[in-house]
This record gives C-alpha cells, structure tokens and sequence, in this order.
C-alpha cells in the first residue's frame, strides 16, 4: 500500500526546482514552536556566516527571529485556532549582493491598512530618524507605553533598502499579510 498524502513525488521535485531557481536557503510552512523557531535561526545564522560577513549573517538572523516571532504572537494574540495559526510561509534567500528574508501569514483583514502605512511610513525614513524612532518606542516601553512596532522599526533599521509588504483579502475576515525585508 503506497503513502498518498502529501506531495507526490513530482510536486517534490517541482518544489526542490522553485527553491533552487529563486536561491531559497530555507522555507518553512506549517505552525512554528519557540524551539523550532530558534534551531532553525541559528542553523540560518551559522550557514550565512559561513558565506559573508558576520553583520550581515546577524541581520538575516534578527529578521528572521523577529517576523516568525511576530507571526507567533499575533496568532496567539487573536487566540487564532490550529488550521489558522498554521499558515505561516518564512523564506529566507539570497540574490547576488543581498539576502532577503519574506514571511506571510493571516491577519485579520481590519489589521491590513494599518500595517501597510506603518510600513510605508518606515519606507519614508532614514538611517538616522529610523534610529531615533527606535529609541522614542523604547522609552515609550520604558515608562508603560504600548511596544507594538519596535520590531518592525529594528527590522526597517537593518533592511538594506524599504521593506515591501501586500495584504490580500480572504475568506472568513482574514487577510495575507506578505513582508520582505532585504538585507
């Protein structure tokens, strides 16, 4: 009796070609743990480190942590149940001079403009203001102030140019909400 879930042997070979043609170095989909979050990271880490230099492979790092961290917490957040929870993609691939590390996961569509001026606000700033928009929220923290966006404000500083992000609309009141940060 042959194994008939999951991907046929053709779908794998397929996959293995989309990753090898868009120089995928690690794509994760499906619910992620703390641990497995962390093993995967530091595996991330260890192999860019091995092909550039180390602020670089400590960037790709901190990025990938903070979107698949924050995917995490937002599920949790919305008390998200398993099948939701799990949709999860984190990509992290390499193009001739920079790395980029891409997630999507569902969100509640009501969130999705909200999350794009963010971003495109980040977009808009330099080095320096990015900086100092890091250190006002963490003051703001500091004295009880709300700590949503320090990631994202941390992820805009290391990103080697604007951050793109799409919200498509789906069923249920839920949206994909899609983020690359390159570094």
């Amino acid at each position: 009796m042959g194994f008939s879930r999951g991907p046929n042997l053709q779908q794998l070979s397929d996959l293995q070609a989309f990753c090898s043609d868009h120089n995928i170095l690690i794509c994760l989909n499906g619910p992620n743990s703390q641990s497995l979050i962390e093993e995967v990271g530091k595996a991330l880490r260890q192999h860019i480190a091995s092909q550039t230099e180390t602020t670089t492979a400590m960037d790709v790092f901190s990025i990938y942590i903070e979107m698949s961290q924050n995917i995490r917490n937002y599920a949790k957040l919305r008390n998200y149940d398993a099948q939701v929870a799990s949709a999860p993609v984190v990509i992290a691939s390499y193009s001739p001079g920079h790395y980029s590390v891409s997630a999507a996961n569902l969100i509640d569509a009501v969130d999705g403009p909200a999350l794009l001026a963010r971003i495109s606000e980040l977009g808009q700033l330099s080095k320096s203001e990015l900086r100092q928009r890091y250190k006002q929220q963490l003051r703001s923290q500091d004295h009880g102030g709300e700590g949503a966006g320090l990631g994202l404000i941390d992820m805009a500083r290391r990103a080697s140019e604007p951050m793109v992000a799409t919200v498509e609309q789906r069923a249920g009141g839920h949206a994909l909400f899609a983020l690359r940060v390159a570094v």
